[in-house]
């Protein structure tokens, strides 16, 4: 049975907060570095900055459709698409996110400095703001739209598929596409590099650079963890009984193995159910199994 939808003022305020400084340095990134520096990263940003070149050389569009009004129009019919499988709670945050970046790049970017020099710095250091711009954003269980939602559907529904490998099949169309409209292969290597620059520090940030994480978490209340954990963030737990050596106390001993970006999920649910719980957080060279790689 699903939980209805409940909005706290408070973590609503919080998520705008986190939206805010996310999609600010997110929107440097796309904007003052990349579309300054005359390249496209993926994603839906990168598609958005081909769409506002090429409309801007249509005499209809009177100087083309604005970076961030693209990024709403393209993610219409993605987020249409993966509605179903990403859920209504997810939907909503990101909906709301992906709005506050459009306004974000639309109307705040122009108004600030935008970098003119090496065209390769401008690849490394936007990828490193917009990395810790979707860093902040993941955290609140949110994203940017566009790439984003067709990732997570397509690793949804094919859970044994590496989200890094649906990523970069993804952006890579974009980043190869860039190159076509800019005209020269440099667009898209410059694309390529803050691409992957973007992705290493979104990885960096959210607990190392491996993409999976076994968390072992020690509490009195495994059951409602576990079906937490199960139904928000769709990862199995294996619990276990256990008891404290000094305290001589029972407890649930609970294994669950996630991917980077879940775990702060993950902690989320075991501290808002268990203040006093404790968690072990260590990364795994490889997981086998329903959810991550097939058995061979």
């Amino acid at each position: 049975m699903k939980r209805p939808l409940k909005i706290d003022p408070k973590t609503l305020g919080i998520d705008i907060l986190f939206d805010i400084v996310g999609c600010v340095l997110y929107g440097a990134g796309i904007y003052n570095f990349a579309y300054s520096s005359n390249f496209a990263p993926g994603g839906v940003s990168g598609l958005s900055i081909l769409v506002h070149i090429l409309t801007a050389k249509i005499p209809l569009f009177h100087g083309g459709i604005s970076i961030g009004l693209a990024m709403i129009l393209i993610n219409i019919p993605i987020v249409i698409l993966c509605f179903r499988a990403l859920g209504l709670e997810f939907f909503f945050r990101s909906v709301k996110t992906i709005l506050i970046s459009s306004l974000i790049v639309d109307h705040l970017m122009p108004r600030l400095w935008t970098y003119q020099g090496s065209p390769m710095l401008a690849a490394i250091f936007g990828g490193i703001l917009a990395g810790a711009g979707l860093s902040c954003i993941y955290m609140r269980d949110s994203s940017t739209g566009g790439s984003d939602f067709v990732i997570l559907a397509i690793q949804k529904k094919n859970p044994h598929l590496s989200i890094g490998m649906v990523s970069l099949a993804v952006d890579g169309m974009v980043i190869v596409l860039g190159g076509f409209v800019y005209g020269t292969v440099d667009a898209a290597l410059y694309g390529l590099l803050m691409t992957i620059t973007c992705s290493l520090v979104t990885d960096k940030i959210m607990l190392g650079n491996d993409s999976r994480k076994l968390l072992t978490i020690i509490t009195e209340n495994g059951d409602e963890i576990s079906r937490r954990i199960n139904d928000e963030v769709a990862r199995g737990v294996t619990v276990m009984s256990g008891k404290g050596a000094y305290t001589g106390e029972e407890k649930n001993i609970l294994l669950c193995a996630c991917s980077n970006a879940q775990v702060y999920k993950v902690k989320r649910i075991v501290y808002a159910l268990d203040a006093k719980s404790f968690i072990l957080v260590s990364s795994v060279d490889a997981a086998f199994g329903e959810g991550f790689k097939p058995q061979e």
